[in-house]
């Protein structure tokens, strides 16, 4: 029989555990590189399973309908005095990172999943691809896929002018076990997909597993987000410095975020969110902030290298398209493999397919969030701002991709 050809996939989170999937059900021998050492999680981000990212896993031969997440049935939105003003019936599966993590982690062999391989580049000619890492390491392989997220190494490598763009604001998270909640606060809260709209901003909470996957009652987790104005200039750097006055790059781990940072929005949180939310805020023991940022690239094809999910295109979280992205990104690549023998040929048709709906997420995306931007820089982004910050609107485009 003829040699199993060999793909190495620098990336072992979401994207990268997609596209070994992809690749092994499709007779590839796969091999999988992740920088950090230490297992995986995402702390906790809660992730809205839409309909494009079940049949998707259904695709990739994983059950996407059993035990995924919690059926969350009801869209609602508060006003500033707790008040209902809209309600609109709308079943949804809302899931956790860790949940969909450990679905596709044990579908890979652990002799396949390496942790602790940073990768430093990537060097290719006519007989394949070699892969280097900090640790003196090399692999080889016949194609590489980079699925290493927003801080892709391989991208970096072939598109060095390229950076992740701050989209002017910021989503201040939490993940509050169920147990914590007062028992009135739950019963009105806790079920739905619920939503407040300050003035230039959006809060927004629903129920997720609890630790382990954990479904039942009373063991689920709250997952709220929160997103905030902030000016790249004046306060991005304020936000991301800790309390030893070290400003971070991109995110800063949560237990670093300075005291009266958080001090400051629990006060803002008080004054602005609807009671219910506020409350939520109050049992929240340990936020997470995180910037928002967007990328688009004009290529996802580089020889005998192909870059997927984060990697390539990072979009806002309004749409709530980053998992099904990259696992719609893994099945084209998988395809457009099988349907060409040539891997450049290959690679070549998998970005002319895939291109085209990563720019069409992100251009979405940023239109849902244009009313939240510190800065509307162009008349363009003052009238999407204009014409998505509505309560209908935010309840009939906020995690969806039918558009």
């Amino acid at each position: 029989m003829p040699k199993a050809q060999r793909a190495l996939v620098i990336g072992g989170s979401m994207s990268g555990l997609l596209a070994a999937i992809a690749l092994r059900r499709r007779g590839w021998q796969v091999e999988v590189f992740e920088r950090v050492a230490e297992a995986l999680a995402g702390r906790g981000a809660g992730i809205v399973a839409q309909p494009e990212l079940k049949t998707a896993l259904r695709a990739l031969g994983l059950n996407a309908d059993s035990d995924l997440g919690v059926e969350v049935p009801t869209r609602i939105m508060y006003a500033h005095d707790g008040s209902v003003t809209h309600k609109v019936l709308w079943a949804q599966t809302m899931t956790a990172w860790d949940r969909v993590f450990d679905l596709l982690k044990s579908e890979l062999p652990e002799a396949s999943y390496h942790g602790g391989k940073e990768l430093r580049r990537v060097e290719q000619d006519g007989q394949g691809v070699v892969a280097h890492f900090a640790d003196g390491s090399v692999a080889a392989g016949d194609v590489l896929i980079g699925g290493d997220g927003i801080r892709s190494t391989v991208r970096q490598q072939y598109l060095p002018e390229l950076a992740p763009l701050y989209a002017g604001y910021v989503a201040w998270r939490g993940m509050i076990p169920e147990a914590a909640f007062p028992l009135a606060l739950h019963r009105e809260l806790f079920e739905d997909f619920s939503f407040c709209l300050p003035p230039s901003e959006q809060a927004l909470g629903y129920p997720i597993a609890g630790p382990d996957n954990d479904l039942r009652p009373g063991h689920r987790r709250y997952n709220l987000v929160w997103y905030r104005p902030a000016s790249e200039e004046r306060e991005l750097p304020r936000l991301l410095t800790d309390d030893a006055g070290r400003t971070h790059v991109l995110s800063i781990p949560p237990p670093l975020i300075a005291r009266d940072v958080v001090a400051a929005m629990r006060a803002a949180a008080r004054e602005l969110l609807a009671p219910q939310f506020n409350e939520v805020i109050g049992l929240c023991e340990q936020p997470f902030l995180q910037p928002i940022y967007d990328l688009e690239v004009p290529h996802m094809a580089f020889g005998c290298v192909a870059i997927l999910g984060d990697a390539a295109f990072v979009a806002r979280p309004h749409v709530g398209a980053g998992v099904a992205k990259a696992a719609e990104d893994a099945l084209a690549l998988g395809d457009a493999l099988d349907g060409n023998a040539d891997i450049e040929t290959a690679l070549r048709h998998f970005e002319a397919a895939r291109l085209p709906v990563g720019n069409k997420i992100i251009a979405r995306a940023r239109r849902l969030g244009a009313y939240v931007q510190a800065d509307l820089k162009t008349q363009e982004e003052r009238v999407y701002a204009a014409l998505h910050r509505s309560p209908e609107a935010v309840l009939a485009e906020t995690a969806t991709m039918d558009f």
